[in-house]
């Protein structure tokens, strides 16, 4: 588990591989990352928005951005946290991914990034 704190705001990241959604002869591999995400601030926040950066070990590097996470723009009161799950594919089966997520705290508008903590996505065999 890959984990970051930031302005008092906790980010943990799982991943898995799903070899049943892949196809490795056609460069297809698809991977779940799940992620929690805790307040441990005193202040309510509210997640605004996404900003992904996905590494494929053939070079190719995706930015994806947007509203919220799978939908939602969960609000946090102290001691709260979301967990969600969403995918990724890649073409060789090794890369990476990193991010932030921007935030804002209810009492006062003011808005701050979170960092995601960069995580390793790997086809279990390339591993040995």
């Amino acid at each position: 588990m890959n984990t970051t704190t930031t302005q008092g705001v906790t980010v943990s990241v799982t991943t898995n591989y799903l070899p049943d959604y892949s196809s490795p002869g056609q460069e297809h591999y698809v991977f779940a990352y799940k992620i929690d995400i805790r307040n441990d601030s005193e202040f309510t926040v509210k997640l605004l928005r996404r900003h992904w950066y996905i590494y494929d070990a053939n070079g190719m590097v995706r930015e994806v951005e947007g509203e919220g996470v799978v939908g939602q723009q969960p609000i946090l009161e102290p001691g709260e946290s979301h967990q969600y799950v969403s995918g990724c594919n890649l073409k060789s089966g090794l890369g990476k991914m990193r991010g932030t997520y921007q935030m804002e705290r209810l009492m006062d508008g003011s808005e701050f990034a979170v960092e995601i903590p960069e995580f390793t996505l790997v086809v279990p065999y390339r591993l040995n």
